[in-house]
């Protein structure tokens, strides 16, 4: 496709193409992310006691906990994967499949029998199928926002790459708000088939989610660096960014850690802390996540675009700053006991302030790398990051409470300094040429 033919056709995409990829990308995102973090959400309140009894409950956590962390091990895997043929084949394709693994991972996680009914094969299959799960999310995540990234306008990327970065939020909304209303139910009737239901019941959402998005055409920028490279010798994509790309990749994860460490510490961890450190129903703190999700929602759109005029790299380090300012105040007020402080500590640094981040972040990484490397490079600043920004994070909170007499100080340290890499990361990444 010439460069002409582009230009025309982007000005025919702003206004009907490129609301339909976005919305296609978010029902999508929303998908993988539901099944992704129902994992996590049921993991520190279900998996620990029908998957890895233990008379420690702390091992027990911990053990569940790592299968968590797995997934992020695996993601890596999937983003190497779907990147390699998403660069060489197409976004779209890849969109369908790891949609596919994802979905139907989660719905046989809701089927496995328990540890009591088959022993030591339950947790081997759950592990088998948490790695399943993170290939698949591994795939998901750079072919969803790059189709929105390189449908839109350049003078709107950051805006239309935020929007299924909203499927997080939405995710996470859906995926604790369900096991919120499914804790209502009698604890025998919750451990026996509750939690069950929510996993299963995903493969409505997979099937929705699939036919979308195989009537969306393909991305025009990935068709027109196709046709200019076609008769090339291209490489490994992933050999092809290293050496292009070196500094931005090891910056991009850089940046990337605070956006790991802060929401895994305050969507997944905190329901723990909640419920086990300060007392409070489990049901309170699920829906409190769930408020924090539904705030989320409407700041990520909004700081994607506010990237858009200011630079990507600036809004990043700002939020990273402030999200550094805002985790000692937030422990403070949640470990008060008080339901209005505790919503309060949620739901302001993890409804506003992270969004900061996770709104232009998307669009910041997709600026790193050309078109023919795209899809390898920001899945793989994503995911690889991800095994010690976000896999690894609740086992460290488990960790640190328990070596600090349930003290948050040194896991608000740790947040800290999650956060201090990830400023100086965006700072510089600014300050480098554009691709």
């Amino acid at each position: 496709m010439s460069d002409a033919a582009l230009t025309g056709y982007s000005k025919g995409v702003v206004t009907n193409d490129v609301r339909k990829v976005a919305l296609a990308s978010l029902i999508g995102s929303t998908i993988e992310w539901y099944d992704f973090f129902l994992y996590g959400v049921v993991a520190g309140i279900v998996f620990n006691e029908l998957f890895f009894p233990s008379d420690d409950a702390t091992i027990s956590i911990l053990l569940a906990y790592a299968t968590f962390a797995v997934g992020f091990v695996a993601r890596p895997l999937g983003g190497l994967i779907f990147g390699h043929y998403g660069d060489r084949i197409g976004r779209k394709t890849m969109l369908v499949i790891s949609l596919l693994l994802m979905g139907g991972a989660t719905v046989m996680i809701g089927l496995l029998p328990t540890y009591e009914s088959i022993g030591i094969l339950a947790p081997i299959l759950l592990l088998i199928l948490r790695v399943a799960q993170g290939i698949g999310i591994g795939g998901e995540w750079g072919g969803a926002v790059l189709m929105a990234y390189e449908y839109a306008p350049q003078g709107k990327r950051g805006f239309y790459a935020s929007i299924p970065q909203i499927g997080l939020s939405l995710g996470l909304f859906m995926a604790a708000g369900v096991m919120a209303l499914l804790t209502l139910l009698p604890d025998d009737a919750f451990m026996a088939w509750g939690w069950r239901s929510a996993f299963v019941a995903s493969i409505i959402l997979v099937f929705l989610g699939t036919w979308i998005r195989a009537t969306i055409n393909e991305s025009p920028e990935f068709e027109k660096a196709k046709a200019e490279s076609r008769g090339r010798d291209q490489g490994l994509p992933i050999v092809t960014m290293l050496k292009r790309y070196p500094a931005n990749v090891l910056l991009g994860m850089g940046a990337r850690y605070i956006d790991g460490v802060f929401f895994n510490i305050f969507a997944v961890f905190s329901i723990v802390y909640l419920t086990r450190y300060v007392g409070m129903e489990r049901s309170f703190a699920l829906w409190t996540v769930c408020g924090a999700a539904v705030v989320m929602i409407f700041c990520i759109p909004f700081f994607g675009r506010l990237s858009d005029r200011i630079g990507r790299p600036r809004i990043y380090a700002i939020g990273s700053f402030l999200l550094v300012l805002s985790v000692f105040p937030a422990f403070a007020l949640m470990s008060s006991g008080d339901p209005f402080l505790v919503i309060l500590g949620i739901v302001l640094p993890f409804g506003i302030v992270y969004p900061m981040c996770y709104g232009p972040e998307a669009a910041l990484f997709a600026d790193l790398f050309d078109p023919t490397v795209r899809y390898t490079g920001v899945s793989f600043v994503y995911q690889f990051s991800g095994i010690f920004a976000s896999g690894i994070t609740p086992m460290i909170a488990t960790g640190l409470m328990a070596v600090n007499d349930n003290d948050p100080f040194w896991l608000c340290c740790y947040v800290v300094f999650a956060g201090i890499v990830s400023m100086i990361s965006a700072i510089l990444i600014g300050r480098r040429p554009q691709i």
